[in-house]
């Protein structure tokens, strides 16, 4: 006999199934959060490695710059004019009597005449003022001479009519004449004598003021003639002609520079060091000065006090002889030499971070397949080295180039 079966659940089968789904989706979603992130890839050919180290550390900066001569002499114009003629071109060898151009002012030879005929009178005039004083002191001379003789025979005749009046030859009204003309005599006496002494005083002030008025005179002439030399434009110092920016027939006013003239043998270099980098900057410092071709030691001779564009313009003295490829305004670059720091740890300079900063750094694995980043203090930083303060040890390898498209990732496969 059959029995009858029961038909089977299948609502309660798809439940259990429904169920056991969703659980193990959940376990795997769990087991993937728990999971660390990929770490990120980099090319092991795009990286630049150096090893932490400790030793001496040669604290520099570096700036760009130019070759400029180290005595430059700028030839103005001392009064206005027409350039006439331009005798010589840039780059002609010259002395300091050299010609360069001649320049022509009518007004300037005008005055120059004028001066010339102002001198001219005022000798004249010195001439006459000196004669016509000379003149008076040797009439004045004459007059004491005659007051002397008048003196003399009055004292002369004093004494006779003493001795008639004693003989009683003439009455003493006589000889109290006798004695009041003597009087008369010797105070005419003192009187031209003091005459002749203030005209002696007065025609040596008179000549002197004459004579001073045509010294001056003579410096104007001087100067006028100075004046018509100068237009005839002289380099004023051996060495080359660089700049002569003029054209004939050219107007030009006092004090317009001329021409330039540098000595070619005697350069220094004028680097620009960032104004971040300059405060350590000064005097007496050695440098080294590349010229694409050869290098030149110097030593800073002088530092701008003012800042432009962000940086300093320091100077430095070339030393020793001057290599054949140098020249003015040549385009350098310069190394100044600001320290030794001895006994400190320091690695090649990175491509981010500053001096005295904090900052991330990807120290890379023993096995160079992977690198995890670690907060490095900096300190005091060089051209091409920084030194480390804390955050990394001797031997230590570490990423230099700019990983800053990782910047959130705390380590990085290599490969």
């Amino acid at each position: 006999m059959d029995i009858a079966r029961e038909a089977p659940n299948k609502g309660r089968k798809r439940l259990i199934m429904g169920g056991a789904a969703v659980a193990v989706i959940a376990i795997v979603t769990v087991a993937l959060a728990q999971l660390e992130p990929a770490a990120p890839t980099v090319e092991a050919g795009t990286i630049w490695p150096d090893t932490v180290r400790r030793g001496t550390m040669l604290r520099e900066v570096r700036g760009p710059g130019t070759l400029v001569p180290e005595q430059v002499r700028w030839v103005s114009a001392v009064t206005a004019g027409r350039v006439e003629r331009i005798l010589l071109d840039p780059g002609a060898e010259v002395e300091p009597g050299t010609i360069l151009l001649e320049m022509s002012n009518p007004e300037v030879q005008l005055e120059a005449l004028q001066a010339q005929q102002q001198l001219s009178a005022a000798e004249a005039q010195l001439v006459n003022t000196r004669t016509t004083l000379e003149t008076q002191l040797l009439a004045q001379e004459a007059a004491v001479a005659t007051a002397v003789t008048n003196f003399n025979d009055a004292e002369r005749q004093a004494r006779v009519s003493d001795s008639l009046v004693a003989r009683g030859l003439i009455s003493r009204n006589e000889a109290g004449l006798a004695k009041d003309r003597l009087v008369q005599m010797r105070t005419q006496l003192e009187v031209e004598r003091k005459r002749q002494d203030v005209l002696g005083r007065s025609m040596g002030e008179q000549i002197r003021v004459e004579e001073l008025q045509v010294d001056r005179l003579q410096q104007v002439v001087a100067y006028q003639l100075r004046l018509i030399q100068s237009m005839k434009v002289n380099a004023g110092a051996p060495g080359v002609l660089r700049d002569l920016p003029l054209e004939e027939g050219q107007w030009v006013l006092p004090g317009t520079r001329l021409a330039r003239v540098v000595q070619p043998g005697r350069l220094k270099a004028e680097l620009r060091i960032p104004e971040t980098q300059a405060r350590d900057v000064v005097v007496g410092q050695k440098a080294m000065i590349d010229m694409r071709t050869d290098t030149m030691p110097g030593r800073v001779i002088r530092v701008d006090p003012a800042s432009e564009q962000g940086s300093v313009t320091v100077e430095v003295s070339l030393e020793g002889e001057l290599a054949r490829g140098a020249r003015p305004d040549l385009q350098v670059d310069g190394t100044i030499e600001l320290e030794r720091l001895d006994n400190v740890l320091y690695t090649g300079r990175p491509a981010y971070g500053q001096s005295n900063s904090i900052v991330g750094i990807f120290r890379m694995s023993p096995d160079g397949k992977s690198a995890e980043q670690v907060r490095v203090r900096l300190g005091r930083t060089s051209v091409n080295q920084v030194e480390i303060l804390d955050g990394l040890q001797p031997g230590d390898v570490v990423i230099l180039s700019d990983m800053s498209r990782w910047e959130t990732a705390d380590r990085v496969r290599i490969r």
